[in-house]
């Protein structure tokens, strides 16, 4: 081995050989004439076993082998070979090449190129890139700029943390910020969950991700659960997402979307504010609003700012709006495997379906066996009929998705017009504590009323001249059961028992007073026409005036009148002596 002192006599002695050499054979990346090589500190030996020139080899330059080293500006490169190229300040390191820079790290490479004028190298074959927090870089070529600080590639390459694992294409290593910007077919995994994207910053030192273009971060323990995002921010280590752009959050078969979203993947915890929606794809249903929170371990989700609902049917769809919207999911007693579905809507609850329409405070909605409970003041409107409650419960047909059924629970009122069309106010009404309401055809048919059972039915008879229905009477109606068919407008009841009292009075003998129950309540202002009314507290319609049909009534109270009048002409009159 020479010792240090006569390697560098021995290198002064061979300098004047190096006049007649030939230029470096660089990488294109380091003829780059974009940057301007300003002439610096020399490339120094600090070691070697031989040192030689020989015109026919390396286009005689100075080459040195055998536990090579040299120096510049801190920097160590060493190798089992090195040609020197003074006067351009450059070197090429081939077998074993290995460089390390003052503040830590250290690349390893078969070959290598460094040029001293402009501080950049390039490191090519099985590179291998060291820091001093942990990081490791490997690739098969790899160019760095040390007045930068920066080490990036463009042959794919993997970065190790420890934590994770990440494969791109290209990458961008500051070795100052510990930041990372990679690029094309990128792919951060650990030991839960795998990032895939193509435009994707990562920081070393807080385990960060800033996403920068279409990338999907997917758990690994259940493929279908991810997350996709075009614009955010992933924390690698408490795994939670900050997502900005064009973000869905696929969840338990669910897609949640929004302006702006977040999500604990740890937790399952999630939330969205600005266009938020709720895809339910399997349940045929989605949930719309301002702001939602989902609940992944428990199966869960609640949406506000003016949320609404929509069960997509394949005939028809089922409407819901409320302050408040939650749904989630049970298992089945019945069955483990399977869970059954659940939609509340609270304060202000409105549902829209073409054959029926309802308010309440609140509504339950057993989407698997189509149960739904309204509470607190339910009104439902099918066609010209009205029914309102303390409780109302709809049985919904779950395979022709119509309503079978209404159980109406607690001072139930059932009010149809007796004749649709015209103004008059005319209806036929059924109340009771307890009423069942039967449906053919989506359209009410029957009623069947159980305690304190009362009716107002208008009675119609046909004219046998002109073939055409005539109002002959009201009939008064009260018993403790009541069975009344609804045929077209028109109220037959078909049975009155338990104390029963049943009356027909003609138009001429029945009171208006009488033609109403005192808690008659037709709502023609609140009445939801169209889907889009459930959308406000009321669509404030103009009450329908009806117009009142007593003439009957009021010419017989005048033949009435006028009778008592005479008679109390004929009796004598007291006269005061």
């Amino acid at each position: 081995m020479k010792i240090f002192s006569f390697l560098l006599i021995f290198f002064s002695a061979l300098a004047g050989a190096q006049e007649k050499s030939k230029p470096a054979q660089r990488d294109p990346f380091l003829k780059n004439k974009t940057v301007k090589s300003v002439p610096g500190k020399k490339v120094k030996i600090i070691q070697a076993e031989i040192i030689g020139v020989d015109a026919k080899l390396y286009d005689g330059n100075q080459y040195l082998k055998g536990d090579v080293k040299v120096e510049h500006q801190g920097s160590i490169l060493s190798a089992d070979l090195i040609v020197v190229y003074e006067e351009e300040n450059f070197a090429k390191a081939i077998g074993n090449a290995r460089l390390e820079n003052p503040d830590g790290s250290v690349i390893t490479a078969s070959e290598m190129e460094y040029d001293g004028n402009t501080q950049k190298g390039v490191a090519k074959k099985n590179v291998v890139l060291n820091d001093p927090k942990g990081t490791v870089i490997k690739t098969e070529t790899m160019y760095y700029d040390r007045i930068s600080n920066l080490a990036y590639y463009n042959t794919g390459g993997t970065i190790n943390d420890g934590k994770s694992t990440t494969y791109s294409k290209s990458a961008t290593y500051n070795l100052a910020l510990r930041t990372i910007n990679l690029t094309d077919n990128v792919k951060i995994e650990d030991k839960d969950y795998i990032l895939e994207g193509i435009n994707i910053v990562q920081n070393q030192s807080t385990n960060e991700v800033d996403i920068k273009g279409p990338t999907n971060i997917i758990n690994k323990k259940n493929y279908k659960n991810r997350i996709y995002t075009e614009n955010g921010t992933y924390k690698m280590n408490s795994k939670e997402a900050f997502l900005n752009k064009n973000s869905r959050i696929y969840y338990n078969d669910k897609i949640l979307t929004g302006d702006e979203m977040y999500f604990n993947q740890i937790s399952g915890f999630g939330k969205a504010t600005g266009n938020v929606t709720l895809n339910d794809p399997l349940e045929k249903r989605y949930i719309k609003g301002g702001y939602g929170e989902i609940y992944e371990k428990k199966d869960s989700s609640m949406m506000t700012k003016s949320p609404y609902a929509v069960k997509i049917l394949e005939k028809d769809s089922i409407y819901f709006a409320s302050e408040k919207i939650i749904s989630y999911q049970k298992p089945d007693t019945a069955d483990a495997t399977k869970k059954k579905s659940f939609l509340r809507a609270f304060k202000k609850a409105r549902i829209y379906k073409s054959n029926a329409q309802g308010r309440a405070d609140s509504i339950a909605f057993n989407e698997t066996d189509g149960v739904m409970h309204m509470y607190t003041n339910p009104i439902l409107w099918s066609d010209q009929k009205q029914v309102t409650g303390d409780k109302v419960e709809a049985y919904f047909n779950t395979s022709n998705e119509n309503i079978d059924s209404l159980k109406v629970i607690g001072n139930a009122l059932a009010i149809s017009k007796a004749d649709s069309l015209n103004n008059k106010d005319e209806f036929n009404q059924v109340k009771g504590k307890l009423m069942s309401v039967f449906y053919e055809e989506g359209k009410i048919k029957e009623v069947k009323v159980i305690g304190n059972a009362q009716s107002i039915a208008y009675v119609d008879d046909v004219d046998s001249a002109t073939k055409k229905p005539i109002r002959i009477g009201i009939n008064l109606s009260s018993c403790g059961i009541i069975g009344a068919l609804f045929e077209e407008q028109a109220l037959q009841i078909l049975s009155c028992n338990i104390g029963a009292t049943d009356d027909t009075y003609p138009m001429s003998m029945i009171e208006p007073s009488k033609r109403k129950f005192p808690d008659f309540n037709w709502n023609t202002k609140d009445r939801i026409r169209k889907w889009q009314d459930i959308l406000v507290d009321t669509p404030d319609y103009e009450e329908i005036k009806y117009e009142p049909e007593t003439s009957l009534y009021d010419q017989s109270q005048k033949i009435i009148d006028d009778a008592k009048a005479k008679e109390e002409a004929k009796k004598p009159k007291r006269v005061r002596k």
